[in-house]
């Protein structure tokens, strides 16, 4: 199936995102995550931690830039993804929330930014 120009460039972004956390020394556990629910862009592992990564782009960081565009609907529908994929866990690791920002060629790592 074609993909769009605009999913070409999601893919690009959530790219530059994976390479970014994974030289911090993030592992990836899985990718483009979906359920009924909602999705997960990038699903990574930092030490004990399971963190739930939502990649956003934008051209500049005008009108709030890539983090502001995360709506309080996108939180929950990536909350009840992040509740959906931890079914297959018997025990729940800790787990946390991160944002990458992607502001033009600027990368900004934004951790633990849902409650």
């Amino acid at each position: 199936m074609a993909r769009t120009d605009q999913q070409r460039k999601g893919a690009q972004g959530e790219d530059a995102a994976l390479e970014h956390l994974r030289r911090a020394g993030l592992t990836l556990v899985e990718r483009n995550f979906r359920c009924q629910g909602g999705e997960l862009d990038l699903i990574m592992r930092d030490g004990a931690h399971l963190v739930f990564v939502e990649v956003r782009r934008r051209k500049s960081r005008g009108f709030g830039g890539a983090a502001a565009s995360i709506t309080p609907a996108k939180q929950g529908r990536m909350t009840i993804a992040a509740q959906t994929f931890l079914l297959r866990y018997p025990k729940l690791p800790p787990c946390r929330f991160d944002v990458v920002a992607i502001d033009g060629e600027h990368i900004e790592w934004l951790k633990n930014v849902l409650d």
